[in-house]
């Protein structure tokens, strides 16, 4: 059974960070782009980051370029750090997968599928 399931998130400061994970079952991450998006309340659901695992790539949407950073480990999870967070980046965050070669921005939701539940961020002063 195909399952993303996330997890890490919580409540933290301005200028805190916090370190999301994305646990991947039932499919071989190797043949899959994997893409965190967030949602805030009364917003709509946009990318933030994505790993490119058919070609290496790891590319990320402008407000949270050299804050946040998209890793794997070598068994089948995916990783989101967040540094230097920000008020703005509270929102419920998601994982989801696409298949194809590479990461296309913007990020379409229609193309990724297998959505994970979601963690909370919330950053707070």
């Amino acid at each position: 059974q195909v399952q993303l399931v996330e997890s890490g998130g919580g409540l933290v400061q301005p200028g805190g960070s916090l370190k999301l994970a994305c646990a991947a079952s039932g499919f071989n991450l190797n043949y899959w782009n994997i893409g965190w998006f967030r949602q805030a309340p009364g917003k709509e659901r946009e990318g933030v980051a994505c790993l490119g695992t058919t070609d290496g790539s790891r590319t990320y949407t402008d407000s949270v370029q050299g804050r946040f950073t998209i890793s794997r480990d070598t068994q089948n999870t995916v990783y989101l750090q967040m540094n230097s967070l920000k008020p703005e980046d509270t929102a419920i965050y998601f994982c989801a997968r696409s298949f194809g070669d590479g990461c296309t921005w913007p990020l379409s939701l229609k193309s990724f599928g297998s959505w994970g539940p979601g963690t909370q961020v919330t950053v707070f002063s």
